[in-house]
Parts: structure tokens; sequence; C-alpha cells
């Protein structure tokens, strides 16, 4: 298992860069919509890494993504952007209002990115603490 402050540093890095994506815009769809899109599921499966709790992570996550794209067919969070309250309006925009398949693929690439970084870390980890490799990990 990789270290927690790799998965705290990398969910800071995904935040910077799922708000980034929403503030500059390059008139490509593909990065305005959809790399925030991807950005958020991977934020939410490093979320769920973090808790050490579950297993099948990437699992999981689909679960809950799916959940969130699927509420929006309610028109609940379209309703909550006529909110007076600020604090609403903001759970609005988080949920997302508008149902789209092609959310739902950007989430899978998300998901499948995170639980890829996940694997190859596990990896790497697992390698640095084999008993051939006590030299190295005494240099670490």
């Amino acid at each position: 298992m990789a270290p927690r402050r790799f998965w705290l540093a990398l969910l800071a890095a995904i935040i910077c860069a799922g708000l980034l994506s929403r503030m500059v815009h390059t008139g490509f769809r593909l990065f305005d919509k959809y790399l925030s899109d991807a950005l958020y599921a991977a934020m939410v499966y490093v979320l769920l890494r973090l808790t050490g709790r579950i297993a099948r992570v990437w699992v999981w996550t689909a679960v809950v993504m799916t959940a969130i794209e699927f509420f929006q067919l309610t028109e609940v969070p379209a309703a909550m952007l006529h909110s007076g309250y600020a604090a609403v309006r903001a759970c609005a925009r988080l949920l997302g209002t508008e149902f789209s398949v092609l959310d739902l693929l950007a989430y899978a690439v998300g998901i499948g990115c995170a639980a890829a970084i996940d694997r190859r870390c596990d990896t790497l980890h697992r390698w640095l603490r084999s008993p051939s490799r006590s030299c190295l990990r005494s240099c670490l």
C-alpha cells in the first residue's frame, strides 16, 4: 500500500487540475468538459482509497459516480440551482444537473486511470518491501 501522503498529494493535484480545467477554456470540448468529469471520478476514487477500509475501490467509485449521474434524472439537482442558499447551489454544481452517458464514460476513464496508478504504486511498494531489497530500503 502506497504511503498516505502520496494519496493526499495526488488528491490535491487532482483537485487543482479539476478546478483549472473548469476555469481555463480551450474551446476543445474533450478538455473543457470531460477532463473535469474524469478528474472528479479520480478524486472520488482517491477519497475512497484514503479511507483504507474499502476493497475494490474502483467498483465502489463506479457505483458512487453512477448513482450521482442517475440522481440527475430526478431533476432535484437542477431545482437546487434555484435555491436562495449559496451552499445548496454549490452542491447542485458538484452533483451536476444534466444526465449524460458521456459523463459516465468520462468517469470510467478517470476511475481507470486512478486504478492504474493504484495498482502501479502497490506493485512498486511490494517490490521495495521485498526481502531481497533490504539494502535499497535502508537507502530510502
